[in-house]
């Protein structure tokens, strides 16, 4: 139960983030957020409106600040944004945190179709998807996540490369860029090319590369003072990607067809340059998705996506200049879903849906050591988001309900190492193997009703609650034994319940004129919610479960009621002066708790940030400032994080004989901080990615 100090508290952000933005809106902007109006929505968009009609918590990477934010990791792309943190394994790995939740509770998307890879189910694997080919970025949070099932409960992230646009052009057309840079020696390059076949038809080729040396630090790698001086060992990226798309465009709708590949081959950090772990992963996807209009009587648009993606993944140990093939994961991944708009009903209007998802998972160990059990997975649901307008703005609701079924295979004693091993934990208990758990279902509901209150002719207010469910993940339950890449023994539990969101946030917006600014305040009561939980002396263990002091670090799935809540503030103010100057400020605030006391595991610090954009001739510089405070908020067995400033800026010219052409230099921890992200498993083996400098090109034609 929730102690009513802890409801009271919570519950006054929200009072608190409205009184801040009215009394100086111009303190909290985002520090690389644009809060213009999004105009164009692109197929294999999850949005139906602009953000700022839309009702549910949104926000939209594209144009000049998505290539601000082209990063080697599509968490990296979105840390900074407002409750979004980047929980990194070193460069090559990085999986965007939203409100405090992480791994299999954010999903991520690829043009509306779920990306599948085993990034939800280890901290050390890379999500397959590509930022270079990314032509915008959507974030949904909030109650408006229960439209996307159990792996949504924390958000949703989006990825639109517009391989899928109806739009095709007249000509040949496509781009090209290129960018080096000077930390690890950070080579970038890709190419987009559209072919029209006939005005209703198109061919389309994207392909991208990354390849970099080790990364320079500022410092030793390890919180210990461990490590080679100002380098991070092991911590090589490269990543290949290929695609192709075949896009039919007429008057009744549009279908396309593509095949993509994903390659990415990186290495974990260490501090010994004789034992370190590298990992390599492919994938292979076919996507098909269209569009119908008017499909039946009373429908305007039927959608449809389909993608099946075939991934594997091995993990090489090296010792001593050999090395040995650690674990192997396979996972076979079908994602179906189908959307109708329907006409107005009684002044209603909105989508139906259904969608399907069935996951076949597998992890082989050439080794003693045995990490998550195989398994199989199908989910389907059947969901609505319903919008009405009203006097005052807009009301929307929506439902979902879900089925989850889990079918383990039977793994026996010849294959599991720690069959025989026993572990006692002082809140959890005796935990031991189990070869055999049998199946298990979840039915999952879920509710959300919103507003949107249309306070003047520049003000609006946003609220939103919510209720849903969501079923424990295959690594919460299945887990048991040794995942050396991620420095972990993991335990899971067959008998976890489902999880229970009671979701609410309250935004005040103003998105036009010279002062623009969004304040937001959310709380989150989680019933029974999943996480790690160390031993209290922070015990480690080998392969085989017996105590070792450089083994892994062992980890329980436990399972509690729990508290999440917080502020985001974001705004920019235009300043008239003889130069176009725009000034921005943002921060954001949380906090994670068990309900009964105590406080969570990796919980992103509190942030501030400052920015400036100005442009002149054909010149256009941004700089950013943003400080990441000191984490003393820790969970049992937890460390505290010293805070950090970071200092960047982003210069790009646009020549105007040239057209489309653009030219940058980017700046990034230009004053060569040694920080520690307090949300990453990883934070005390490496900090973040010294002072670094890159050039680049970009051609559209």
């Amino acid at each position: 139960m929730l102690k009513p100090a802890r409801l009271t508290r919570a519950l006054g952000f929200i009072s608190l983030s409205s009184s801040l933005a009215l009394i100086s809106p111009q303190l909290f902007a985002n520090t690389e957020t644009s809060l213009e109006r999004i105009s164009v929505i692109q197929a294999g968009s999850i949005m139906s409106q602009t953000e700022s009609e839309v009702v549910r918590p949104v926000a939209v990477i594209e144009g000049e600040q998505m290539e601000q934010r082209r990063a080697g990791t599509i968490g990296e792309a979105l840390d900074g944004l407002p409750g979004i943190s980047n929980a990194d394994f070193g460069p090559g790995v990085g999986r965007p945190v939203i409100r405090g939740l992480q791994g299999s509770r954010v999903a991520i998307l690829e043009d509306g179709a779920r990306v599948s890879d085993v990034s939800g189910e280890g901290a050390d694997h890379a999500v397959a998807s590509s930022t270079l080919r990314a032509d915008s970025v959507e974030v949904i949070r909030g109650p408006a996540t229960l439209l996307y099932g159990s792996g949504a409960s924390g958000g949703v992230v989006n990825v639109v490369s517009g391989r899928f646009s109806p739009i095709i052009g007249d000509r040949a057309n496509g781009a090209v860029q290129a960018s080096y840079g000077l930390n690890g020696h950070d080579r970038r390059s890709g190419v987009a090319l559209e072919l029209p076949v006939s005005g209703e038809m198109a061919i389309r080729l994207d392909a991208d590369y990354r390849q970099t040396d080790n990364f320079s630090i500022n410092g030793f790698q390890t919180s210990d003072g461990e490590g080679k001086r100002n380098e991070l060992l092991n911590s090589d990226v490269e990543n290949r990607n290929l695609a192709i798309t075949g896009i039919y465009a007429g008057e009744r709708g549009f279908l396309g067809i593509g095949f993509s590949q994903w390659n990415s081959e990186y290495g974990i950090p260490e501090a010994d340059e004789d034992d370190y772990d590298r990992i390599e992963a492919e994938s292979k996807r076919f996507d098909l998705k269209g569009e119908l209009y008017d499909p039946l009587p009373g429908f305007n648009t039927a959608r449809f996506s389909l993608a099946y993606t075939d991934f594997y993944q091995e993990e090489w140990e090296y010792e001593v200049g050999a090395r040995e093939l650690e674990a192997i994961f396979k996972q076979q991944e079908l994602d179906l879903r189908l959307e109708l708009t329907h006409d107005p009903i009684a002044n209603w209007t909105g989508v139906i849906g259904l969608d399907f998802n069935n996951t076949k998972f597998e992890a082989e160990d050439d080794g003693d050591a045995f990490f998550i059990r195989p398994s199989e997975r199908n989910s389907i649901g059947i969901f609505s988001m319903q919008e009405r307008p009203t006097s005052w703005g807009q009301f929307e609701l929506g439902f979902r309900l879900g089925y989850d079924h889990f079918n383990p295979k039977r793994q026996g004693n010849s294959t599991v190492a720690g069959d025989s091993v026993t572990f006692d934990n002082a809140s959890i208990g005796t935990v031991n193997f189990d070869p055999n758990p049998g199946t298990k279902s979840y039915l999952n509901t879920g509710i959300a009703l919103g507003a949107l209150f249309d306070l003047d002719s520049d003000h609006k207010l946003r609220a939103g609650i919510s209720r849903s469910e969501a079923a424990p993940g295959p690594e919460q339950l299945y887990a048991f034994g040794r995942h050396g890449a991620a420095g972990l023994f993991e335990v899971g539990n067959p008998d976890l319940t489902k999880e229970t969101y009671l979701n609410t946030e309250i935004s005040l917006l103003r998105q036009q004129g010279s002062l623009r600014y969004e304040a937001t305040a959310f709380v989150n009561l989680v019933d029974n919610f999943i996480y790690y939980q160390n031993d209290t002396d922070n015990r480690r263990v080998d392969g085989n479960g017996n105590d070792k002091a450089d083994g892994e670090l062992l980890v329980y799935n436990a399972q509690d009621d729990a508290i999440f809540y917080g502020v985001e503030l974001n705004g920019a103010v235009d300043l008239a002066t003889q130069l176009p100057l725009t000034l921005r400020a943002s921060g954001d605030y949380l906090r994670g708790e068990l309900r009964d006391g105590g406080n969570l595991p990796r919980m992103t610090p509190p942030r501030i940030g400052l920015g400036a954009d100005t442009r002149w001739s054909d010149f256009k510089l941004s700089v950013d400032y943003r400080y990441h405070f000191k984490q003393t908020q820790t969970a049992e067995a937890e460390d505290t994080t010293d805070g950090f400033a970071t200092l960047g800026f982003d210069l790009a010219y646009y020549p105007a004989n040239i057209k489309d052409l653009r030219l940058f230099l980017q700046g990034r921890n230009l004053t060569n901080e040694s920080g520690r992200l307090h949300q990453s498993f990883f934070k005390n083996e490496a900090p973040i990615s010294g002072r670094n400098f890159t050039a680049g090109v970009r051609y559209q034609f």
